[in-house]
């Protein structure tokens, strides 16, 4: 005798339609958001070149389009001069904008993740003001690394202080009971203690020194050497795929330091790599042009608003505008004042300080 039991069956066929049109339709919105985020990456990156030729195009060695080409794949049919602006003066200048911009864009990224700060970046925590320190040290007392050539002894000073800040700012956070506001702290406790450092030697420097000085703190592309841009660009095709490989454990870590602990994520282990990663990237950066301020403030916050807070879009974001803004800012720097070349940070700060108190005021609810 065979049991009919059509109740629970009929109930059955009527909500499972239901249910799988409802799934079809999370993951058309799911595919349709993950192809938006991707095209705003493409635009940003679109945006790049054409901010890179531009730097080519302008300016009273300017190019056209058709003469850049033909210098970049044929460099021994064209003119001795014209072939030294490109590949001497241009081309490593406008390439280590985009890799300097980039370096800085993703260390912002990973420090306000880890700290939980919207605040937080290489230059507010401390890291350009110690480069700045080693690199006084190296302009005014002579003070110099054994081993390392003429050429490299200022950089080479300042990427150890620079480096040895953020080594600092892990320390303090693996101590016991140090939550990521006294790291903040700390951060900032460092920025006056290296600004100190540096006036005081700035006292006792003599007239050359001192302007040397001042120009290399002023941050500018101009010391850009091929060296120095190969040494940048390898360290961020090296430090950025660990960071991406990250991203879903930074994403769950933007939750809150317990929660994501009870998702299983190891958040002290997770935080010590961000910040290795970042005084990888912020140190050679720094070191090498000089202090650039707010693109490692500015461009994690930009990258937020246009692609939200999953990491595996967020991270190369965050990379693409600060490479984008930096783009950008040494255009501005070459433009603004016909035949002279601004330094580049102080670009950088003009834009990123209006910025800068956006954030403070609309985070104390006063915007």
């Amino acid at each position: 005798m065979r049991v009919h039991d059509d109740a629970p069956v009929t109930a059955s066929h009527a909500i499972s339609p239901d249910l799988s049109a409802y799934a079809r339709q999370v993951r058309g919105s799911y595919r349709m958001l993950l192809r938006r985020r991707a095209g705003i990456l493409a635009v940003i990156a679109l945006c790049i070149v054409a901010s890179v030729v531009l730097d080519f195009c302008l300016g009273p060695s300017g190019l056209s389009v058709d003469a850049l080409i033909r210098t970049l794949l044929h460099p021994h049919d064209v003119s001795a001069g014209q072939s030294v602006i490109v590949w001497q003066i241009r081309l490593p200048y406008a390439l280590m904008a985009v890799c300097v911009g980039a370096a800085l864009g993703l260390a912002g990224a990973e420090m306000q993740t880890v700290l939980a700060n919207p605040l937080a970046s290489p230059f507010t925590l401390g890291v350009s003001a110690a480069a700045a320190f080693g690199a006084s040290l190296a302009i005014i007392l002579q003070w110099r690394l054994p081993g390392v050539p003429d050429a490299w002894v200022v950089s080479a000073d300042a990427f150890v202080f620079a480096i040895g800040s953020v080594l600092l700012l892990d320390m303090v956070s693996r101590r016991r009971n140090a939550g990521t506001g006294t790291v903040v702290l700390f951060g900032i406790a460092l920025v006056f203690a290296f600004h100190a450092l540096v006036s005081l030697l700035q006292f006792v420097a003599n007239e050359d020194a001192l302007q040397d000085l001042v120009f290399w703190t002023m941050g500018s592309l101009t010391r850009a050497t091929w060296p120095k841009l190969g040494l940048l660009a390898a360290a961020c095709v090296v430090v950025a795929p660990l960071s991406f490989r990250a991203a879903w454990k930074l994403t769950v870590l933007r939750m809150g330091e317990e929660r994501a602990a009870s998702l299983g994520v190891d958040v002290p282990r997770v935080r010590r790599g961000a910040l290795l990663r970042v005084s990888i990237l912020s140190a050679l950066a720094v070191s090498f042009v000089g202090t650039i301020g707010f693109v490692g403030l500015v461009a994690p916050h930009i990258a937020r608003r246009l692609l939200g807070e999953d990491h595996r879009f967020y991270l190369p974001g965050s990379m693409f505008v600060g490479a984008l803004v930096m783009s950008l800012s040494s255009v501005a720097a070459r433009n603004i004042m016909p035949g002279v070349v601004i330094p580049t940070g102080i670009v950088t700060a003009l834009v990123g300080i209006p910025f800068f108190l956006a954030i403070v005021l609309r985070r104390q609810g006063l915007s």
